[in-house]
């Protein structure tokens, strides 16, 4: 296990970075539109960056971590879930699978250009997102998991309150409400169990041995517990865990450190790496 450590000036040291961004529209199995930005820089590899519970591709560490990518020459796409963001659809409390759907089509997308996708990152629900996509498919061998929740049953009460399975039941959904009492979304019974019947644990013993997952987490991480990034440890077979000191679930000041520590997990792997190094290596013999 990796542990380190970063002083309150690590902030966003790759967001002043221009490179050249496309608005690309992708159309997943349900016929609605996801949105999301492409950071192109020519490569042929690309990395998908999967955002969190009622978030977007806009958000840290999403914009930061595209960004700390497309430095090194090797291209990025984050985009919005359905039902989230500027993406088509209406948004769901659990989706889990919904939202690998979502990912496959993406990744299939960049296929038919002929790009190869070298790796997945997610933040948050987008961490559990990719990993479920790990434990269905083999095409993707490199995972990084910031911040997932291993045990999908926690968590709820705090949004629903302590008797939410009574009253879901009792009258089929729970309006959620922010400060204020304005209603911000519906939880239905049926994204409730979808929620409670998805089996991380389970899901996280398919993923293959070819397939690296880093799980990155911070230890004042207030909404997933550290423990949560421990057991994902115990349970997937090719794995390595980083916790970062003093982090926050957002990484609200620990963003250059998250990226490095991620840009040098993805490289080690990387098809775009290797090919410079076996340039570099020719140059000598030459």
């Amino acid at each position: 296990m990796g542990r380190s450590n970063s002083t309150s000036e690590d902030c966003n040291l790759f967001s002043a970075v221009q490179t050249q961004q496309q608005r690309v529209i992708i159309k997943n199995s349900y016929n609605e539109n996801l949105v999301g930005i492409l950071h192109e820089t020519g490569s042929k590899e690309v990395v998908i960056v999967c955002h969190g519970y009622r978030s977007c591709k806009d958000r840290i560490p999403m914009v930061n971590l595209a960004a700390a990518f497309a430095i090194e020459g090797i291209s990025v796409f984050r985009f919005d879930f359905a039902g989230n963001g500027n993406s088509e659809g209406s948004f769901q409390y659990g989706n889990y699978y919904r939202e690998v759907d979502d990912l496959r089509t993406v990744i299939q997308h960049f296929e038919h250009e002929s790009r190869y996708v070298s790796a997945i990152i997610g933040h948050s629900k987008g961490g559990n997102v990719v990993l479920l996509y790990a434990s269905r498919f083999n095409d993707v061998h490199s995972v990084v998991n910031i911040s997932g929740r291993f045990d999908l049953k926690r968590g709820i009460e705090g949004r629903l309150g302590k008797d939410y399975m009574q009253r879901i039941k009792k009258y089929g959904f729970i309006d959620v409400a922010n400060r204020k009492g304005n209603i911000e979304y519906r939880v239905t019974e049926e994204s409730l169990m979808d929620r409670l019947t998805t089996n991380t644990k389970a899901a996280c013993k398919l993923i293959p041995q070819k397939c690296r997952v880093l799980s990155i987490h911070g230890s004042m991480d207030k909404i997933v517990p550290m423990e949560d990034a421990m057991e994902f440890a115990k349970n997937i077979l090719n794995h390595k865990l980083h916790i970062i000191n003093g982090a926050d679930h957002e990484y609200t000041c620990h963003q250059n450190e998250l990226a490095l520590i991620v840009l040098d997990f993805v490289k080690n792997n990387s098809s775009h790496d290797n090919a410079r190094a076996a340039n570099k290596a020719l140059r000598s013999c030459l």
